[in-house]
């Protein structure tokens, strides 16, 4: 018998490895190990300092590794989002150039993909749903394309003749997560970074000013410490706008040479996601829930019945892994990133469903404030004083 599908994360370590005696000091102290701290130690690196980076699990566990790797910003455009779109558009004109670089550092192909979305409809009320979308998108100015049934048919032969419309986002890219976890790995270490798996962190203070961190191994001094820990960021001297968002996804395995979709496809309720070993990536719920990170019969139901609405093929494909993860959600659902009213202390967190997307300009910003003491450009919005003084920073 073939046994249940893998309820882990797609290709996760089960332990952490042995991890390296931590330094007594470093330039920057990164505490998360998922996309954006290990994109942020990397650039580092590449700029000259010496960076150690503190992984409560293994790198990735966290949402990172739970996350289909989209680079969707004409497709994840909602109301209320435009100051958010400038923002993700610039970190998705930053990806071609992340995306080159990271496989050459890293010696890793990242399964980076310029096939586009393509949203779709199959009710009344989806197509209403569907045309209020695009007009928001030509209003914000996004290069995305109306079509009918048959013209969305035509770029996914496999999709149901239910299928009445669609918007196509050829701009919206997608990578592997678990291939640019690997490669941000291996480059980060090749660049010279420590990397300590298994081991967690906390902001060590001193006269209110971050001087490091703190380990059950020992303190490190940093000049900077950056805090990267996704939904558990956490810091007992901040009161953060911050939530962990359930997720739950599955895979399904396709023949690589007769892939079932060509680029990614969302409808409603899903979103599916075809990856070049033949996975087809379907996710993911929404769940306030707290870190009840169960696998439940409703969830699995929900994303099999959404892709099986669109996609008829799916019903003979063996479901290969079934994960969940959490979105690490601020109040206003858009990052936060830079100085706290602790000196020393950064903030990257808060990316919602857009980790991947944004982790370039995340990582260019952050960088840039430890080296030029500034961040310009559209992520200088995102900073935690945006928020009330009693939810950011009391």
């Amino acid at each position: 018998m073939r046994g249940p599908p893998d309820t882990s994360l797609r290709h996760q370590q089960a332990t952490p490895p042995d991890a390296p005696a931590p330094p007594t000091s470093t330039d920057v102290a990164i505490i998360g190990g998922g996309v954006i701290g290990l994109m942020t130690g990397w650039r580092l690196l590449c700029a000259g300092l010496r960076v150690a980076l503190f992984e409560r699990g293994t790198i990735g566990q966290g949402a990172s590794l739970a996350a289909t790797g989209m680079l969707a910003a004409a497709a994840e455009f909602e109301p209320g989002g435009e100051e958010h779109v400038a923002l993700a558009l610039e970190s998705q004109r930053l990806w071609p150039g992340f995306a080159a670089e990271l496989s050459a550092d890293g010696g890793l192909d990242i399964d980076y993909r310029r096939d586009g979305v393509l949203l779709v409809a199959t009710t009344r009320d989806e197509v209403a749903r569907l045309r209020f979308r695009h007009e928001m998108q030509r209003r914000a100015g996004l290069a995305t394309e109306w079509l009918d049934g048959a013209a969305s048919r035509s770029l996914e032969p496999g999709l149901r003749p239910s299928v009445v419309a669609g918007i196509h986002c050829p701009g919206d890219h997608q990578v592997d997560p678990v291939r640019v976890i690997a490669a941000l790995r291996q480059a980060f270490i090749e660049r010279g970074g420590i990397l300590l798996e298994g081991l967690a962190a906390t902001p060590w203070l001193q006269a209110g000013r971050a001087v490091g961190v703190t380990t059950k191994q020992g303190p490190v001094k940093a000049g900077i410490v950056v805090a990267a820990g996704g939904a558990w960021t956490e810091i007992a001297e901040l009161s953060l706008p911050l939530r962990p968002l359930k997720g739950q996804s599955l895979a399904l395995a396709c023949p690589p040479r007769r892939p079932i979709l060509s680029r990614m496809v969302w409808t409603d309720q899903v979103h599916l996601a075809p990856k070049s070993d033949g996975t087809l990536i379907v996710g993911a719920t929404m769940e306030e829930c707290g870190f009840d990170d169960a696998v439940t019969a409703g969830g699995v139901y929900a994303l099999l019945e959404g892709a099986r609405r669109v996609l008829p093929g799916i019903e003979d494909l063996p479901i290969a892994a079934i994960w969940s993860g959490f979105r690490p959600t601020s109040a206003d659902d858009a990052p936060i990133l830079g100085e706290t009213r602790i000196p020393g202390l950064l903030l990257a967190t808060g990316h919602h469903r857009n980790g991947y997307l944004l982790a370039p300009v995340t990582a260019a910003a952050i960088s840039q404030l430890i080296t030029e003491g500034g961040i310009t450009g559209p992520a200088a919005s995102f900073g935690p004083e945006r928020f009330s003084a009693q939810e950011a920073v009391a």
